[in-house]
């Protein structure tokens, strides 16, 4: 098999964990065209010991570290709540997501970050309870099965959060965002006869500067990295413990979605 064919399939979802991990599709993707144009032009090289997505990955984060530390952002002050989430290690927030989001285990992303399987565990403790210490929101779900939406709305109610709403089509979910005016949203893509969850988030967002987490079972079309696509994605169907590391990435990196629930 090709080099190309060996990772296409991987390619998604390294993205999902990309845009999450950075918090925006640009520089998610900018970060893993950077690690595949070095494997392209020989600069980097998988690690042919390891399985191809342990070995991409873990390429991923040594492209990732090198650019962050050339463009740290300024501390916004320790004092404040988005100071002190700022100040979170964000290898810790990485070994999060690699574990909770993208399924690997604590001794595979040891492997991706180079540290002890025992490291992972404990910093994936440290940054959970500070995360559930300081991100609590109110979130609109946007979902057409009832039985799902009824899952969400336990699992953030669990995680702290408040569910202001349920909707189950677009126009009901434009109606409730602009009544309630939530911090986070949980939409589904696909809403049936009730139309789309991307056209009610796009209307949304041009009322309210908030978090969108995307809920679909098809999340290898939404992540091409070909045209503007979320930010946020859980796959269906999903686990508790991804669904509490992505709202917290998505609150994370919004302190103004938060402050607009207020």
């Amino acid at each position: 098999m090709t080099m190309t064919e060996v990772l296409s399939p991987h390619l998604p979802y390294l993205r999902r964990y990309a845009r999450a991990l950075t918090g925006s599709q640009e520089r998610g993707d900018a970060c893993v065209r950077a690690a595949l144009t070095g494997l392209a032009s020989e600069d980097y090289s998988l690690d042919s010991a390891l399985s191809p997505r342990v070995a991409l990955y873990r390429l991923f984060h040594n492209v990732w570290t090198k650019a962050a530390a050339r463009g740290e952002a300024a501390n916004t002050g320790a004092a404040t709540p988005e100071g002190r989430l700022q100040s979170l290690p964000s290898e810790g927030r990485a070994a999060l997501l690699l574990t909770a989001v993208e399924s690997f285990t604590p001794s595979e992303t040891g492997i991706i970050l180079g540290q002890p399987a025992e490291d992972v565990e404990r910093a994936i403790v440290e940054v959970q309870k500070r995360i559930e210490d300081e991100l609590v929101s109110r979130v609109l779900i946007i979902e057409d099965e009832p039985i799902i939406a009824l899952d969400l709305e336990h699992l953030v109610t669990e995680l702290g959060h408040e569910v202001v709403a349920t909707a189950a089509t677009r126009d009901s979910a434009v109606e409730e965002a602009k009544l309630k005016k939530p911090g986070l949203i949980l939409a589904d893509i696909n809403l049936g006869d009730g139309g789309s969850g991307i056209d009610a988030v796009t209307e949304i967002l041009d009322s309210f500067d908030i978090p969108v987490i995307f809920v679909t079972a098809y999340p290898e079309k939404l992540l091409t990295g070909e045209r503007p696509e979320p930010t946020y994605l859980i796959a269906k169907p999903f686990l508790p413990e991804t669904v509490q590391a992505t709202v917290g990435q998505a609150l994370f990196f919004h302190p103004l979605g938060r402050r607009a629930a207020a």
